[in-house]
């Protein structure tokens, strides 16, 4: 990073990060790409660009850009969420039928689609390909934008063997994330077509996202995209082995009972506790997670948790469902 060679990409002068924004619409099969600060600012400034205020999206009801980007949506561009429930995040094209609004002078007009592959709260659920093809497919049959939040597709991509080019072909535009799995410190691209670029890059500035040498953060981004790609795969490995281990403790139940990818999420029983009080012990054990819902626990595997931690971290879990049950009886 220290030695990327920068210049001033609010006037699109940088040449680390134009090398970024080649080499990441050259993966997803897109003409060009725009770096950004976030994963929330690229997929808000891809919806932003697909509607006109008073126009509504549809997505699932647990995506993040409608739970965890603050209603961004709403806030900044005046549109609205129209959304349905899936199965761990994932839906069937015969659920979105019936959502587009007639045209009329009484209600929003439906204009956009919007996926997430993986899913984040669907416990890093990979979105079917084919179930992809169906929907976007049906999307511009009836004249709708499709915009993927592929904040992990790296991973979808790794697990399945299926190139994140073909992951996103049937989308008009595609957010993907380098400070997840990959592990870069900061930063997020979005890829269309070179005018639906053009017209991000005006988006980013009104939204505070230019930024002047930014080749200092793409250089990283790089890195992670040249030396962490196919790693991902271990932390594939290591969520199972976590996933295996609440399998076999007494209380504690996988929401789904299926790991994809690098995301467990798991319910504690309320004879054991909650959440937090299991967090605590974790912590106190050299453990870090985070609480989804009262009852419900979240572990992510990445580059930085090797498998002799993950193996401490089984341990862990193993020994306090173990204490807590003797407990409660």
């Amino acid at each position: 990073m220290a030695a990327a060679e920068v210049g001033d990409d609010v006037i699109d002068i940088d040449p680390t990060t134009r090398r970024l924004e080649e080499v990441t619409a050259e993966r997803l099969g897109k003409e060009a790409a725009l770096f950004m600060p976030s994963g929330t600012m690229t997929n808000q400034v891809g919806i932003r660009l697909h509607c006109q205020p008073g126009d509504e999206f549809l997505c699932e009801h647990e995506a993040h850009v409608y739970l965890y980007e603050q209603g961004a949506f709403a806030q900044l561009s005046q549109l609205v969420a129209h959304t349905i429930p899936g199965d761990s995040g994932i839906l069937e094209v015969d659920q979105l039928r019936p959502c587009i609004r007639t045209e009329n002078d009484h209600s929003v007009r439906t204009r956009l689609v919007c996926l997430e592959n993986t899913h984040n709260r669907g416990s890093g659920r990979i979105f079917p390909l084919e179930k992809i093809t169906a929907i976007c497919d049906w999307a511009h049959e009836n004249g709708l934008k499709t915009h993927l939040d592929g904040a992990r597709l790296w991973n979808a991509a790794v697990a399945t063997g299926i190139s994140e080019r073909t992951w996103a072909t049937g989308f008009d535009s595609v957010s993907v994330c380098f400070s997840k799995g990959l592990g870069a410190p900061v930063g997020s691209c979005l890829a269309g077509d070179s005018e639906f670029i053009r017209r991000a890059r005006r988006a980013r500035k009104l939204f505070g996202g230019g930024m002047r040498q930014s080749g200092i953060l793409s250089a990283a981004a790089l890195y992670a995209l040249e030396h962490h790609h196919s790693r991902l795969s271990e932390d594939h490995t290591h969520a199972r082995m976590l996933a295996d281990t609440i399998r076999g403790c007494d209380g504690l139940t996988l929401l789904p009972d299926r790991i994809d990818t690098n995301i467990v999420i798991f319910r504690l029983d309320p004879s054991l506790g909650t959440a937090a009080d299991f967090l605590g012990q974790l912590r106190s054990r050299g453990v870090i997670a985070m609480a989804t819902a009262p009852q419900n626990v979240r572990l992510v595997t990445h580059l930085d948790v090797s498998q002799e931690q993950i193996s401490l971290a089984c341990e862990a879990i193993k020994s306090i469902v173990q204490s807590l049950c003797q407990f409660s009886s």
